[in-house]
């Protein structure tokens, strides 16, 4: 028995469209279950009913609330590609911002802090000729996959298990870090699909500032003589960071915007 595939997509487009979803992700899914390109799938008139089972069971998943990146296994990031799971963050393309920034310093000993599926850290180790980068999670899982997206694109990384700075011993030209940032009182009010990420690599605590508190305190110690701190950020948090950062003692403070405007990084030298 076969299925029409304009049948299936327009059932399944107009699911996807009665739950806010991008109705475009009905022909991803589509390509995904029948294991064909988005052009080969234009050619296709028909699937098996075995092939309209596995979309129909993707399908379900995304309308659930499961993120699509989690459904097909791989997301994007900076023209590379990385696997992802539950155990990870999906890469965001706002994080492209911090990456280009530590990019430009060209700078080569680096540690990425909270690295999770390791988007920063494999990232800077492949277009900054000559780097050595270290990479910190406290989630073993988390750098179980970071460790696959290495080797998936040809990079040498040094991933270490630690709480922060505990288990790290030597020191850095830049730190570059996407914390957990979300206040906790506003998970619940996060996208249905994000609730689906790992809440331990969103919670910022009581202020969403915990993270970067720890971090910055503890920073200077690992940094060399006139070394960077970088930051990814929430957009309405620029202010207050920059605060703990001063208190600290870190100069020649910098926000960078991304390409909406909004505040997304921001960068520190130590004094």
């Amino acid at each position: 028995m076969v299925k029409n595939i304009k049948e299936i997509l327009l059932e399944a487009r107009h699911a996807l469209k009665e739950k806010n979803i991008d109705e475009r992700e009905a022909r991803l899914l589509l390509a995904f279950s029948l294991n064909v390109s988005k052009e080969e799938l234009v050619l296709k008139e028909t699937c098996t009913l075995r092939e309209y089972d596995k979309f129909m069971k993707s399908l379900h998943k995304r309308i659930s609330g499961i993120p699509y990146a989690y459904i097909v296994g791989h997301k994007e990031f900076m023209k590379l590609d990385f696997e992802v799971n539950k155990n990870v963050l999906i890469p965001r393309e706002d994080t492209e911002v911090l990456v280009q920034e530590v990019l430009k310093l060209k700078r080569k000993k680096i540690l990425d802090m909270c690295t999770g599926s390791g988007c920063i850290a494999i990232s800077l180790a492949k277009y900054l000729e000559g780097s050595i980068v270290d990479a910190v999670d406290i989630s073993e899982r988390a750098l179980t996959i970071a460790k696959v997206n290495a080797k998936k694109n040809g990079v040498a990384v040094n991933f270490i298990k630690s709480n922060l700075f505990e288990e790290v011993e030597e020191k850095y030209d830049v730190i570059v870090s996407n914390p957990p940032y979300i206040r906790t009182e506003d998970l619940d009010t996060l996208q249905i699909e994000v609730k689906n990420e790992p809440l331990k690599a969103l919670d910022g605590g009581k202020t969403g500032l915990y993270f970067y508190q720890k971090i910055t305190r503890e920073a200077p110690k690992f940094l060399k003589e006139n070394g960077l701190l970088l930051f990814e950020i929430g957009y309405d948090q620029a202010d207050e960071v920059k605060k703990i950062m001063e208190k600290n003692e870190f100069t020649q403070i910098e926000i960078i915007q991304d390409l909406s405007g909004n505040n997304r990084v921001i960068k520190g030298e130590k004094s």
